[in-house]
C-alpha cells in the first residue's frame, strides 16, 4: 500500500522523486523518505507526515544525486515516525532499501541477524531485508544483484523492493513478489514505481514486473531476471494510455470531487463500443473467446473487497435475474481461506479498481487451482489481476486518485450490467425488446448523471444541517440495498461518521431501536416494485422522529409529506437506477466531510490500493 519511486539516469533525481511521491501519496501518507547516490556517497532523509514535510527538509539540506529512491508510507509494522519511515539502511549505511508489503518471517530472520551482531534501529519488518542483503554481500563476496537474489530466496511474504548501494553506485535493483512494480523506460534513463502515475511525465513506455521478477539497472542497461532461477526474461514494452491531466486535480479543490464529476464521462466511456442499443445487447470483446464456458457454467462466484464487493452484490442481483445462474458474492479475504464449492463448472469474477488487491489476487489463484474460469473486472491495464485472470473486461474510468472510490464503482456496475445483459440475451431469458429497454436507458446515463451533478444544493443543505450528528442509517431494497451499503461506506471513509447500510425491511429487526430525533436516515426510494414497501419504512422512521432523507426519481404526495429532505433524480430503468443514485450518495458524503474539516482525498488510516493482507 506504500508508494515507491526510483530513478536511474543523468538528471538530478531529487525533483523527479519528490514529484513522484506526490503522485503516489494516495497510496500512503504517514511518513516519507528519500535516498540518493552522488559520487559514491549515499545520503538519505526521512520524515514523519506528508511528502511536503520531507520536501522542506530536503530544501534545507540541499540533497542532490542522479540515482535515487523514495517512499511514502502506510504503516503496517511499526508506528509512523522518522525512524520507521523508509528508506531503511544497513548497519554501515552503505545500502538503502524501500519496500511495499509484509515480510511474514521477519522475526526469524531478525533473530538470526541479531546473533550475527546486527543492531536494528527500527520496529519494521522492512529493515530485516536490507540487513540480510548487506550481511550476505559482506560475508560471501557476491555482487549486489547476487546478494539481493540470495536474500529474497529466504524471505517469506509479499514485497515490492527497490535498492541502491554506494558500493555499486551505478546500480539500482527492483524486485517484486506479491506487490506491484512497474519500470519506465526513457531516453537513457529508467524509472521504477508502484504504479505508472510518477512515470508518465517522462515516458509512456513501461514494463510490468510479474511475480518473482527483478529488474537490474546498471551501466545504462536494463535486465529482467527471475529471482529464483537467475534466468533472463524477455518482456514486451507496454504503453500507458492515460494522460498527465487525468491524474491532476485541475480546478477542483479535491480529487474526489473531480472524480465524482467525471462520471458523466467515465460511465459512457465504459459502455463505448460495447453497448448495442438497437440490438438490445452488449459485446464484451475481452471475454468473447470464453463465452461457451461462461454460458455453460453451473454457478458463478463474485469475489472482491470494499467498494468492489458492493458492485459485486449488484452484479449478483442482475446476473441471477437476467441469466438465471446462482451467484455467490464473497469477500476475497474470506474466499481465499474457507472451503468453497468451486470447480471447472464455475466462473469466478474478480473485481478490483487497481487490479493489485492482495486478497483478490489470492482468491483468483485459488480459483484457478480448483479449475474454475477466472474473469477479471479492473481499471488498470497491465495490472496483476488483468494478467492473472483467464479473461476480463476493463472499466474505462481512468486513474482514480481519491482514496474513496467513486467513478470506479459506477464503472464496475456498468460492466456487470452489460455482462448480465449479454448473458440474458444469449440464454433467451431476455427478449430483444427487454434488452432494448435496458440499453436505451443505459445510453442516456451520461445525460442523467450530468443532470444530477448540475444541482446539488439540496444535498449541501442536508450536509449543513446534519454535520454534527454521530450516526447515519442508509436503507434500500433489492438492487438498492448494496447501494445503501456503498453510501454508508463512503460516509464512514471520509467524514468519520458512523454509518450503516441495511435492507429496508431489516430495519424492524434491530436498527429501529436507534431511531430518534438525532438519527438521519437515507432512503433510496425509486418508484418501482419496492416503492410501497419502502414508503412504509419511511413512515416508521418518521413516527419515531427520525430525520428522513429520501432520494427518489419523482415527486409524490406521500414523499412530499414524509421527507424532511427530498432529492429527486431522473427516472430511469429500475436496473439502471443503482448507478445513477450512487452519485448523490457520493456528493452527500463529500459535502459532509468538507464541512467537518476532514481530509477528503487522504482519510485517516486508509490507503488507495490494499496490496497487503
Amino acid at each position: 500500500m506504500c508508494g515507491i519511486v526510483g530513478y536511474w539516469g543523468k538528471k538530478e533525481s531529487v525533483p523527479i522523486l519528490i514529484k513522484g511521491l506526490k503522485r503516489l501519496e494516495y497510496r500512503g501518507y504517514d511518513s516519507a523518505g528519500i535516498a540518493v547516490i552522488k559520487r559514491n556517497n549515499l545520503n538519505y532523509l526521512k520524515k514523519t507526515g506528508k511528502v511536503r514535510e520531507l520536501e522542506k527538509e530536503i530544501n534545507r539540506e540541499k540533497l542532490t544525486g542522479q540515482i535515487g529512491i523514495a517512499h511514502t508510507r502506510w504503516a503496517t509494522h511499526g508506528i509512523p515516525n522518522d525512524i520507521n519511515a523508509h528508506p531503511h539502511m544497513d548497519v554501515s549505511e552503505s545500502m538503502a532499501l524501500i519496500h511495499n508489503g509484509i515480510i511474514e518471517n521477519y522475526s526469524t530472520l531478525r533473530e538470526v541477524l541479531l546473533k550475527e551482531g546486527v543492531k536494528f534501529k527500527s520496529d519494521t519488518d522492512t529493515e530485516v531485508v536490507v540487513q540480510l542483503i548487506s550481511s550476505i554481500y559482506k560475508k560471501n563476496g557476491l555482487s549486489l544483484e547476487e546478494s539481493v537474489r540470495a536474500a529474497l530466496q529466504q524471505v517469506i511474504g509479499a514485497y515490492g523492493v527497490v535498492l541502491v548501494s554506494k558500493d555499486e553506485p551505478d546500480t539500482l535493483i527492483a524486485a517484486r513478489f506479491g506487490s506491484p512494480l512497474v519500470v519506465g523506460i526513457g531516453e537513457g534513463e529508467y524509472f521504477v514505481a508502484s504504479d505508472a502515475a510518477p512515470i508518465i511525465d517522462y515516458t509512456r513506455n513501461v514494463m510490468y514486473l510479474d511475480e518473482g521478477e527483478m529488474a537490474i539497472i546498471t551501466n545504462g542497461e536494463l535486465t529482467i531476471k527471475n529471482i529464483f532461477e537467475n534466468k533472463i526474461i524477455s518482456k514486451e514494452i507496454s504503453k500507458v494510455d492515460w494522460s498527465v491531466e487525468q491524474i491532476e486535480k485541475g480546478n477542483y479543490p479535491h480529487y474526489m470531487l473531480k472524480e465524482i464529476n467525471e462520471q458523466e464521462r467515465t460511465v459512457v466511456d465504459t459502455m463505448r463500443g460495447r453497448l448495442r442499443v438497437e440490438d438490445g445487447d452488449a459485446h464484451l470483446g475481452g471475454i468473447r473467446d470464453f463465452m461457451p464456458r461462461i454460458e455453460s457454467a453451473r454457478r458463478y462466484y463474485i469475489t472482491a473487497c470494499g467498494t468492489s464487493w458492493h458492485a459485486g452484490m449488484i452484479g449478483k442481483y442482475l446476473l441471477e435475474e437476467y441469466a438465471g445462474i446462482p451467484v455467490h458474492v464473497e469477500y476475497a479475504s474470506e474466499f481465499r481461506y474457507r472451503e468453497t464449492i468451486v470447480g471447472p463448472d464455475t466462473v469466478v469474477i474478480a473485481i478490483s479498481q487497481s487490479g493489485e488487491t492482495a486478497d483478490t489476487l489470492a482468491a483468483i489463484r485459488k480459483a484457478k487451482e480448483k479449475g474454475a474460469l477466472t474473469l477479471g473486472i479492473c481499471n488498470v491495464v497491465g495490472s496483476s489481476i488483468s494478467r492473472d485472470t483467464d479473461c476480463g473486461v476493463y472499466t474505462h474510468a481512468g486513474p482514480e486518485i481519491g482514496v474513496a472510490s467513486t467513478k470506479a464503482f459506477t464503472a464496475q456496475v456498468t460492466v456487470l450490467s452489460m455482462l448480465a445483459l449479454m448473458l440474458g440475451r444469449r440464454k433467451d431469458r431476455l427478449s430483444k425488446s427487454q434488452g432494448q429497454e435496458i440499453t436505451r436507458s443505459m445510453n442516456k446515463l451520461g445525460d442523467y448523471i450530468k443532470e444530477v451533478l448540475t444541482d446539488d444544493k439540496q444535498l449541501q443543505k442536508v450536509a449543513k444541517d446534519t454535520q454534527n450528528v454521530n450516526h447515519y442509517l442508509y436503507l434500500g431494497r433489492g438492487l438498492n440495498f448494496p447501494v445503501a451499503l456503498e453510501g454508508a461506506l463512503k460516509l464512514k471513509e471520509i467524514s468519520y461518521i458512523h454509518a450503516e447500510g441495511y435492507p429496508a425491511a431489516e430495519m424492524k429487526h434491530g436498527p429501529i431501536a436507534l431511531i430518534d430525533e438525532n438519527m438521519p436516515v437515507v432512503f433510496i426510494a425509486p418508484h418501482d416494485k419496492t416503492y410501497e414497501k419502502i414508503l412504509s419504512n419511511i413512515e416508521q422512521v418518521k413516527s419515531r422522529k427520525g430525520i428522513t432523507i429520501v432520494i427518489t426519481d419523482k415527486h409524490s404526495k406521500d414523499l412530499d409529506a414524509l421527507a424532511d429532505y427530498l432529492i429527486v433524480i431522473p427516472s430511469t430503468h429500475a436496473h439502471i437506477f443503482p448507478i445513477l443514485v450512487s452519485i448523490p450518495l457520493q456528493l452527500l458524503a463529500y459535502h459532509l466531510a468538507v464541512l467537518r474539516g476532514c481530509n477528503v482525498d487522504q482519510p485517516r488510516n486508509l490507503a488507495k490500493s490494499v496490496t497487503v493482507e
